[in-house]
């Protein structure tokens, strides 16, 4: 057989070997095709998302830019509930298109789906009662065995805590939407959280609560958009946050969220 047969045996094995895959509905074309955007948020994480009990309403910056990506593929967006021990199961499971909602970016999550280009820079940093701050500076003021460090379960914030923390005494605070009221009444001592919530929950607690050198948190750290391992669908994400950022909408929404 001359090289000129061979080439088109090999082409046509290739297209064979391809067409199953390109069959393949992508996750993108399933969400244009059902018109819905099912966006997986927790609800608990102030300032990306928090979720009205009385009226069922999500608010937040992420909830913002997820009506924005909405917008952006000409679909409606459906809020689906989740929890933090609970994303990387329902993300699996294909229970939402989406998770949004100040999602940090990990190794481990990167193993089981992709994620967008970053849009935050952040990292661990206490937070504590304004008068005991300065008893808190460093890692190893806060492993004490005498302080309670109190936390959410399930996400990076009992990760850092229970890699870090050998002496404290970690206080598992079930409902991450009660917990800065908790830390303020004394339910715990100080919280290892990301700086942009520390910062928010600060303002939320003036006088009381304080947080403790957010620009200079103790690890490196990035928020990010979480979704199936589709490359459409991230391709598409990574295209319409660029232009976001580009045109001024990003900044817009984080300056009445996270500034």
């Amino acid at each position: 057989m001359n090289s000129g047969g061979a080439l088109r045996l090999f082409i046509l094995a290739l297209g064979a070997a391809l067409q199953p895959a390109l069959a393949e509905t992508s996750r993108l074309d399933a969400i244009l095709s059902a018109q819905v955007l099912r966006v997986g948020t927790t609800g608990d994480y102030r300032p990306f998302t928090a979720l009205d009990k009385t009226t069922g309403a999500y608010s937040g910056f992420d909830v913002d830019m997820a009506q924005a990506l909405g917008a952006g593929l000409g679909v409606k967006v459906e809020f689906v509930p989740t929890a933090w021990p609970q994303l990387s199961h329902d993300l699996q499971s294909g229970t939402f298109d989406i998770a949004m909602g100040g999602v940090s970016v990990t190794l481990e999550r990167q193993k089981i789906g992709f994620f967008s280009e970053p849009y935050l820079r952040d990292g661990k940093t206490p937070i504590a009662r304004c008068a005991d701050q300065e008893r808190y500076q460093a890692l190893s003021e806060i492993d004490r065995p005498d302080v309670r460090v109190i936390v959410n379960p399930g996400g990076t914030n009992e990760r850092f805590d229970r890699a870090h923390l050998r002496q404290a005494q970690i206080v598992v605070q079930p409902d991450n939407t009660t917990i800065f009221d908790a830390l303020a009444s004394g339910g715990g001592d100080v919280m290892i959280t990301d700086a942009s919530e520390a910062r928010l929950q600060a303002k939320l607690h003036p006088g009381v609560l304080c947080a403790i050198h957010p620009d200079r948190p103790f690890d490196f750290a990035e928020k990010a958009y979480w979704m199936p391992p589709d490359p459409a669908l991230k391709a598409f994400v990574d295209q319409w946050l660029h232009m976001a950022i580009e045109d001024g909408d990003f900044d817009r929404l984080a300056a009445k969220w996270l500034r």
